[in-house]
């Protein structure tokens, strides 16, 4: 059974899940249209792929690290389904980067329950939403996880609270410095980003992705219900990053209905986040069969959806 054999955390759950994403990440640049393909080209989708793999990696860490999931490997498996079920989250390099970024930022968020190290921790996590800021605009909106985290966890320093601020002028400050240096202009390249925003999903009227986001809330919402209902079971320290995961995943969905650009691959910024709600339901659920049959329905339109 699928549910028996990744209920335990072994690092063959990790390669196995890496194929997946390989085979997933394949099949998404074999549907896309590139005018060309070189040695230039090949290694810069072997650099990607290691950035999704990295993601991966971060992804798991931070997880288990702070008892986010049991010790089992339901949190990968969930989050390379919901990948490769909207592959297009492989096809956008710069939301394949930004979401590697947010990822660390929330790893240093995470673990800003143990009251070590604070302010480092800070300004780590506001460096890292800043870079991914650079590269896709509405990242920015992940600064209120960290605000809320600092809520959450009781943080009342102001100097923590003045962290953020610093930090962001710090990377605006070197950022300008690499623009002078390459002589880039600055107007130019403030221009170049999408800050507008958009609520038209015709773009989103494709078969394929209809399927991927129907799934996708559909869990959301189904796991939502038992996700809220066991925090109160969850001890003190540990509840702030609870709700830190939940905080992330509605800013994801509101960067998914505002997204400027609506291609499938704003969906990036949800799987985490989602990953880590469905495995904390399927943790829950004491009837194997059930279990089993919510396992294999993704499975099973994930290799449907890739097939059609």
């Amino acid at each position: 059974m699928i549910s028996k054999f990744f209920k335990k955390a072994t690092p063959m759950h990790f390669v196995a899940i890496t194929l997946l994403l390989f085979v997933g990440f394949i099949l998404a640049k074999s549907v896309s249209n590139y005018p060309e393909i070189n040695v230039v080209f090949v290694l810069k989708q072997m650099v990607l792929f290691g950035v999704c793999v990295l993601s991966l990696f971060i992804f798991d860490f931070f997880t288990s690290k702070n008892r986010l999931t049991k010790k089992n490997s339901y949190n990968l498996l969930f989050y390379g389904l919901f990948m490769v079920l909207m592959y297009q989250t492989f096809l956008d390099t710069k939301l394949v980067f930004a979401n590697l970024f947010i990822l660390l930022a929330l790893r240093r968020i995470v673990s800003l329950r143990s009251q070590k190290d604070q302010k480092k921790k800070i300004l780590d996590a506001t460096i890292w939403i800043s870079l991914a800021t650079l590269l896709y605009f509405w990242s920015i909106l992940f600064f209120t996880v960290l605000f809320a985290a600092l809520l959450l966890n009781a943080i009342s320093d102001v100097k923590n609270w003045l962290i953020p601020f610093l930090g962001v002028i710090l990377v605006a400050i070197l950022t300008s410095s690499v623009l002078i240096i390459f002589k880039i202009d600055i107007s130019d390249y403030l221009d170049s980003f999408e800050t507008g925003r958009s609520f038209d999903f015709s773009a989103l009227n494709v078969r394929q992705i209809i399927i991927a986001a129907t799934i996708y809330f559909s869990y959301f919402i189904w796991a939502l219900f038992y996700y809220l209902q066991n925090l109160k079971n969850k001890s003190k320290s540990y509840r702030p990053s609870y709700v830190v995961i939940l905080f992330t995943a509605f800013i994801a969905i509101i960067i998914i209905i505002i997204a400027p650009e609506k291609t499938g691959a704003e969906f990036i910024f949800l799987v985490a986040p989602l990953a880590l709600i469905v495995t904390n339901y399927i943790e829950l659920i004491s009837e194997k069969w059930f279990r089993e049959i919510l396992i294999w329905i993704l499975i099973l339109i994930t290799v449907g959806s890739l097939i059609l």
